[in-house]
């Protein structure tokens, strides 16, 4: 069956649509602001059925929107019957309930991957909860609704490890995810965050929804917010770097270097969303990460980083900075299950084309 597919950003907000209606499949990919991009992705198939996947993300929608972008044009190529529309931010303010549900009766999809969301760095969440609890509420809450009211088949919505109870065990797991309080930094887009997968049960156990969710681990790749303040760990190490190599100052990397990561680089993911989307079965909940194994400190992410940007100076870790939550280690023991073969990009190989994607692009990289 030919699928139609819509990608949304919203802070890093993702959607693709499936339109099946016609003899072409369109995918449709939007952006937004306020610090939300919006990527929509639409096609449309033979057989009269549609399919919308949708995202929202301010650093990780974009990232992820560009990303899938990239996968399904180099790497998956042109299907016969599709054809892949990329929209402004203008088109749709999922904060609102009429401009999202207008969107969606002109799109009218079938199967949506949801990533809308604002999303930001540890410090730019601990002062700012209440935005992220708001401004993530909304837009979930609206984009389920829409997509239940005219029928939407599919919709693959996206969370983060960063929602799991602080005080747990690890490896954390699927099963794990309302067993105490997430971590006092970013309590506000936690909960939210959390809610898709409540929202996702009501509309199965309602409605018999194929609603489902994805958790990835954390995400960095080419077309990243590389923003110091307010971006996540990894391009802010890059950026850091490049300007202390070119300025000949140290490299200053905030908090101890310490804390343990899972990282992700953005094309896997974009191919595991699109595996997501076609074929798994599940309306609960699956971790979408590399190995426990390939976990890594934030001091030997920043060494990786040295390495790729070719920095030969100073380093300094400024130690008054908050570390944020220690580890979120997660198990990827369901995908294995699903995908065994599936290859992860090495962490260095992304480190340095992340790096060299940002040097060569950086008058116009967001940061």
């Amino acid at each position: 069956m030919d699928k139609s597919f819509i990608l949304i950003p919203l802070c890093v907000n993702i959607s693709f649509i499936v339109n099946h209606r016609t003899k072409r499949s369109q995918w449709l990919v939007s952006r937004a602001t306020p610090t939300l991009n919006k990527y929509w992705c639409t096609c449309s198939s033979p057989d009269g059925s549609t399919s919308w996947f949708t995202f929202s993300a301010s650093t990780s929608s974009h990232l992820s929107g560009e990303s899938r972008h990239h996968v399904v044009k180099e790497e998956r190529g042109d299907k016969e019957g599709e054809e892949w529309i990329f929209l402004s931010s203008k088109d749709a303010d999922l904060m609102n309930i009429e401009e999202t549900r207008a969107v969606f009766e002109k799109h009218r999809p079938t199967h949506v991957i949801h990533l809308a969301a604002l999303v930001g760095g540890l410090y730019r969440n601990m002062n700012s909860n209440l935005d992220f609890w708001r401004i993530n509420i909304h837009i979930n809450d609206n984009v389920l609704l829409v997509a239940h009211e005219l029928g939407v088949v599919k919709v693959v919505s996206c969370l983060s490890t960063c929602i799991f109870p602080d005080k747990t065990t690890y490896p954390i797991d699927e099963t794990m995810i309302h067993n105490g309080p997430p971590h006092e930094s970013n309590f506000g887009y936690s909960y939210a965050k959390r809610m898709l997968d409540i929202h996702n049960r009501a509309y199965f156990k309602e409605h018999g929804r194929a609603y489902t969710a994805v958790i990835p681990t954390n995400v960095f790749g080419p077309h990243d917010n590389f923003n110091m303040e307010d971006g996540h760990v990894l391009p802010g190490l890059i950026h850091k770097a490049y300007l202390a190599k070119k300025e000949g100052q140290p490299f200053v990397v905030w908090g101890s270097g310490k804390p343990r990561r899972q990282f992700i680089y953005s094309l896997d993911l974009a191919r595991l969303f699109l595996w997501v989307l076609c074929d798994y079965p599940e309306f609960d909940p699956i971790i979408l990460s590399v190995g426990e194994e390939d976990e890594v400190s934030i001091k030997e992410a920043a060494d990786e980083v040295i390495q790729a940007m070719g920095f030969e100076g100073e380093v300094q870790y400024d130690t008054s900075r908050s570390d944020g939550q220690f580890k979120k280690t997660a198990s990827n023991a369901k995908l294995k299950r699903y995908q065994p073969n599936f290859k992860f990009t090495p962490f260095k190989q992304a480190i340095k084309e992340t790096s060299d994607w940002f040097v060569a692009n950086y008058d116009t990289a967001r940061k």
